[in-house]
């Protein structure tokens, strides 16, 4: 029974509270309810299939997303109990590929407020508008500043469909509850003149702020969401490469934080890539992977795998030597001084690619590296669609029986290659990963599912653990131990022909085993002092939340 102070139309207009005509008769009468709504008293269950059979003759995506943002507004239990019982056929929706397009139409079809948009004129004010009464309860944020949405770029304040995309599957894949969750954009303006000439754009029309005006504005945030919640989950979200990196160093260790397109990027790849691996009877520590784009994601990933070979016997040095990472100028090189802190340790020295090539040693190319690496495993997060070629593929694929290949850039028109091709070109021995989600590729008679390495496997069961287990910080480790946790649900363990990861339509079961290997590595860090290791599957069963109508009371 839950005690609410609200009736009339005030109660019908609060997604949270927000029954629809599933209010039954007595709660009508108490809450004077009778004549907003129509006579009828509906199950949850008649309003689930109402909104599907809705959904489905709709035209198109867009408007698919659109939708379930609406009711997103309206009624937030209806919201998350369409999700999760429809969870394979949404994901798209809510999150990659339909996401991208939702921010840049963000403001074409923006209906009503949800979260919170900070910009730098009202800098002074960000402690007194977090202090909101309504923010007292919250336990995860999500926050972007729009820079670097998908493969889109600068989308502004369009990039709220981000965090609201994010937490929309905190919810539905990892069971926190929607009322403790809390979306914001830091709008500090956008370089996409597009945007700022738009009649209709609702954010700030300025370009976008850098360097200490840029860091001051970020600071005075963090140390507001720092006093406001001391053990809150801030998770940063699509920032452009050099500030995502930047700023995780630069407050990973003041409060519980991390960058979901680094460390949660990282983690997924790692679990389907220790899932490709067992699969094939092998090891990580024998790969050679050559990793196109060596932004943060790449770099991330290639720093988690480091982790886990080192996990399984080799020095950290053996491990960064099995990885060759390529930037927009090619092989990163020892010497170079566009190196990021982050690539050094990644970095060839000029002797070892000696001979490589008769052209510019400045710029050794995909194709090449390809040709005298050999690769096992060839990962992309470019952006730069069609990067992998037939030559590419081909030649990696003259030397390996299962070449795994991760074009894993998205939204889908950035991917760099496409699963169909990639099968052909291989004779249908690949082991694919795709960022968006692709069609099942006809290979011998047969459908291959071209598994989502999707970041939904990993985040939501990480923000559970760590809301279960209140850990004071976020490691590494604790993403390897979620990756781990991840590769240990692999179908492909018990099946050769398996898929690597688990269907979508069981992300719930996913994030509770994830969150349960979280916490319990928070704990073995001594990041988590109060946490129960004994009962560490019960608390994070007891802290998922569920999608039903609770019985109402009127307060007072």
């Amino acid at each position: 029974m839950r005690m609410v102070d609200r009736s009339g139309y005030e109660l019908l207009t609060n997604p949270i509270l927000n029954k629809g005509t599933a209010f039954t008769e007595h709660e009508r009468d108490v809450f004077e309810l009778h004549g907003l709504l129509p006579p009828h008293v509906a199950s949850l269950d008649q309003q689930v299939q109402r909104r599907i059979t809705a959904f489905r003759e709709l035209p198109d995506d867009l408007a698919r997303y659109v939708f379930l943002r609406g009711l997103q507004d309206i009624n937030e239990t209806l919201h998350y109990a369409l999700l999760t019982r429809h969870l394979e056929e949404m994901l798209p929706i809510v999150y990659t590929p339909t996401v991208g397009l939702g921010c840049q139409k963000f403001s074409q079809v923006f209906r009503r407020p949800r979260g919170l948009f900070l910009s730098p004129p009202y800098k002074d004010q960000i402690a007194k508008i977090l202090g909101q009464r309504r923010f007292d309860n919250v336990q995860v944020i999500v926050v972007t500043d729009g820079e670097r949405i998908l493969g889109l770029g600068d989308q502004g304040a369009g990039g709220m469909g981000i965090p609201i995309g994010k937490l929309s599957l905190y919810t539905a894949a990892g069971g926190i509850d929607p009322s403790r969750t809390l979306p914001i954009m830091l709008d500090v303006g956008t370089d996409n003149q597009a945007r700022r000439e738009d009649p209709l754009y609702i954010g700030w029309r300025h370009e976008r702020l850098r360097g200490p005006d840029y860091d001051d504005f970020v600071e005075a945030f963090v140390d507001a969401v720092a006093k406001r919640w001391p053990h809150v989950l801030l998770q940063f979200e699509d920032f452009a490469g050099p500030n995502a990196a930047r700023l995780l160093e630069r407050y990973r260790d003041r409060l519980c934080t991390f960058n979901d397109d680094i460390q949660g990027t990282a983690a997924v790849v790692c679990g389907a890539l220790l899932s490709a691996v067992r699969a094939a009877g092998q090891t990580l520590k024998e790969q050679r992977i050559v990793m196109a784009g060596s932004g943060g994601a790449g770099s991330g990933i290639a720093a988690l795998l480091v982790k886990a070979m080192v996990q399984d016997g080799l020095s950290e040095e053996e491990a960064c030597r099995r990885f060759y990472l390529l930037g927009s100028r090619g092989l990163l090189l020892e010497g170079s001084n566009r190196l990021q802190p982050y690539q050094v340790p990644f970095a060839h020295t000029r002797e070892h690619v000696m001979g490589w090539t008769v052209e510019s040693r400045e710029a050794i190319s995909l194709e090449e590296v390809v040709r005298h690496v050999k690769p096992t495993m060839l990962i992309g997060t470019s952006g730069q669609t069609g990067l992998f070629s037939e030559t590419v593929v081909r030649e990696m694929a003259k030397h390996v029986a299962r070449p795994v290949v991760f074009p894993l850039s998205n939204p889908t028109s950035q991917s760099e290659a496409v699963p169909a091709d990639v099968m052909a070109w291989t004779e249908g021995r690949a082991v694919i990963g795709t960022g968006s989600p692709f069609a099942p590729v006809p290979v011998n008679g047969r459908a291959v599912h071209i598994d989502q390495v999707n970041n939904s496997y990993i985040f939501p069961g990480m923000g559970l653990g760590i809301v279960t287990a209140r850990a004071r910080r976020v490691t590494d480790t604790m993403f390897l131990a979620a990756a781990r946790a991840l590769a240990d649900m692999s179908p492909a363990r018990s099946d050769p022909n398996g898929t690597l990861l688990p269907p979508v339509s069981a992300l719930r079961e996913v994030s509770a085993k994830v969150g349960v290997a979280v916490a319990l590595q928070a704990y073995e860090e001594g990041l988590a002092p109060g946490f129960d290791p004994a009962r560490a599957e019960e608390a994070v069963r007891e802290q998922m939340w569920e999608p039903r109508y609770e019985s109402y009371r009127r307060a007072g």
